[in-house]
């Protein structure tokens, strides 16, 4: 029983809670469960045994009992109760992304809509836009739904994909058959979603080299198995495909099924032009079908006289001429990372302690942690009231005489209000060492609001960061309409670092509009976001999407050393 499964059945038991009208206290405890639940880093399974479930914040004997129902038998009879209550096939609309309880079930009850299929066709007519508060743009924005809805199927967020591959990799990698082994396509170029995942093996003995793959530990099934080519399906339900080639193969495949294909046909027409040709199997003479290249993924680029380019840019976005002038980028590495400026607490919605977070921080070799919980609008989350932010300055101080090498920071994620104006008042932002200002509401604004929010914000000279600026939650948020050339200048002018949030389902700013923030003189801060110390690992998510943006170690603020770090902050002010 995964952490993820449990989130899953409290969010249904709220939503099926809304449907039927109950208390919204009551609805909200169980998103909030589920949130913290989905946030740990210990197996619920594990808490639920030890009887630790009410040591979480939040829940109590009742949500505790549903949980240890569920981990132990596998089903929730509550969660069932629940469901034989609701009008059949309910649930289904509720998967869409944008249409909440109250929508389903107006929908059902007003057109007997029970189907996705059904919701579409009534969108795509109108039917839905004289119902009460129902308007074109909500018919709209159903479709859009619906539609991203079909989109992500059969795709997964980067944080889900990437850890499962590594898992993978280092299984096999001290194998006596497996030479070498590597991701390849889009998870090695970290894009933010994945389809399959790709493996490659080099190997002398490929079939031993299959019977490897085909036995791993976490395999539930075998969907095909060849001699140098298989396909598994996780106990996660996850599909793995292997491929194994020779040694002397290993960097013209690796090269080749990293991708994208836009890079390589633009690859290959540059090797055509020079009476060459490549493939998986290396690099070659056209005439004579002698071999230049292709031991090593490098060689590929070096024959063919340019820089070697790094996985994350390959998406034929200008790498390769800018590689063959020997221009790309010094792309910042997850290494140059001094410190974390964005991190929640059990201050706030965070799961640990200040002290538990620290000690997070400094073991991952971070010089600081900016401990930066809600502000006071964000009172259903524990926003910090201005007493609790002095009370927590106290906590901070003292663990900083503690600390040994590591400087705590007090910072806040400050709340842009509907009208631009920030959640306190600049006598007490200045009390902090960092603020981070994002928007959490009204993200649907029109385009100027919220550019005029945005820019506001940046105006304010104890504003130092904007947080996750696109308000994306990719497959289920859309991003935030804003002037973006408007927001970059008046970043790059205010000193305002524009945050690339490391959450797997935020990456916000995305790679493409850091790319263009960058160009037009902004600088980042690359954060976790974290809301439990595991999460802070999280950093190498937005590190991946920063480099896929072009953006180099000296645009980060948080590569700085915390002395100069400090100084950067003060000077705005």
């Amino acid at each position: 029983m995964k952490n993820e499964d449990v989130a899953e059945m409290l969010t249904d038991i709220a939503d099926m809670l809304e449907i039927k009208g109950e208390s919204p206290f009551r609805i909200r405890a169980y998103r909030e469960a589920a949130r913290r639940i989905e946030s740990l880093h210990e197996d619920v399974a594990t808490l639920a045994a030890e009887a630790r479930l009410k040591d979480i914040r939040g829940i109590g004997e009742s949500i505790a009992s549903k949980i240890t129902e569920f981990v132990t038998t596998g089903r929730s009879s509550y969660r069932d109760e629940l469901a034989q209550a609701l009008p059949k096939g309910i649930s289904e609309l509720l998967a869409i992304p944008g249409v909440g309880a109250r929508k389903a079930q107006l929908f059902h009850e007003q057109l007997g809509i029970s189907t996705i299929d059904e919701l579409e066709e009534a969108a795509k007519t109108h039917k839905l836009k004289g119902l009460p508060k129902i308007k074109e743009k909500t018919e709209q924005n159903v479709l859009e739904g619906i539609m991203r809805l079909k989109q992500r199927t059969g795709r997964m967020l980067l944080g889900l994909a990437l850890p499962a591959a590594e898992e993978v990799v280092d299984q096999l990698r001290p194998h006596p058959a497996v030479e070498r082994v590597e991701m390849g396509g889009s998870i090695r170029r970290m894009k933010e979603t994945i389809g399959d995942i790709d493996i490659l093996v080099a190997s002398s003995k490929p079939k031993d080299a299959i019977e490897a793959f085909t036995t791993l530990p976490n395999v539930k099934s075998v969907l095909a198995k060849g001699t140098t080519k298989a396909s598994v399906l996780t106990r996660q339900d996850l599909q793995i495909d292997c491929r194994v080639v020779s040694p002397d193969q290993w960097g013209a495949a690796l090269q080749y099924f990293t991708g994208s294909k836009e890079h390589n046909i633009q690859l290959r027409t540059i090797a055509e032009g020079r009476g060459l040709k490549i493939n998986e199997y290396g690099l070659f003479r056209t005439d004579n079908n002698e071999k230049v290249a292709g031991r090593e993924e490098c060689e590929i680029y070096e024959a063919l006289e340019m820089k070697c380019i790094p996985p994350e840019l390959r998406e034929a976005a200008g790498e390769i001429e800018a590689a063959a002038k020997g221009q790309l980028p010094s792309l910042v590495e997850l290494s140059d990372i001094r410190g974390d400026l964005h991190a929640h607490t059990n201050w706030s919605d965070g799961i640990n302690t200040i002290e538990e977070m620290a000690g997070a921080a400094k073991a991952l070799g971070y010089e600081y942690l900016a401990i930066s919980d809600h502000s006071v609008s964000m009172g259903f989350i524990h926003g910090l009231t201005t007493d609790r932010v002095r009370e927590q300055r106290g906590i901070i101080d003292d663990l900083n005489e503690k600390l040994d090498g590591f400087r705590l920071l007090q910072g806040i994620e400050v709340n842009i209000r509907g009208d631009g104006s920030l959640d306190y008042s600049d006598d007490v932002l200045a009390q902090f060492d960092v603020v981070t200002a994002s928007i959490h509401s009204g993200l649907g604004q029109p385009r100027e609001r919220i550019t005029a929010r945005m820019v506001a914000a940046m105006e304010n000279p104890h504003v130092n960061i904007i947080g996750h600026p696109s308000g994306r939650i990719i497959g289920r948020r859309d991003p935030s309409a804003f002037d973006e050339n408007a927001v970059y200048k008046a970043a790059a002018e205010t000193g305002t670092a524009l945050e690339i949030d490391g959450q797997p389902d935020r990456l916000d700013l995305k790679d493409s509009n850091a790319r263009q923030a960058a160009e037009r003189g902004a600088f980042f801060a690359i954060n976790s976001d974290a809301h439990a110390t595991a999460q802070l690992e999280y950093m190498r998510y937005g590190v991946s999407t920063a480099r896929r943006g072009w953006v180099e170690k000296d645009r980060v603020l948080n590569a700085l050393p915390v002395d100069k770090l400090l100084d950067r902050l003060k000077a705005k002010r």
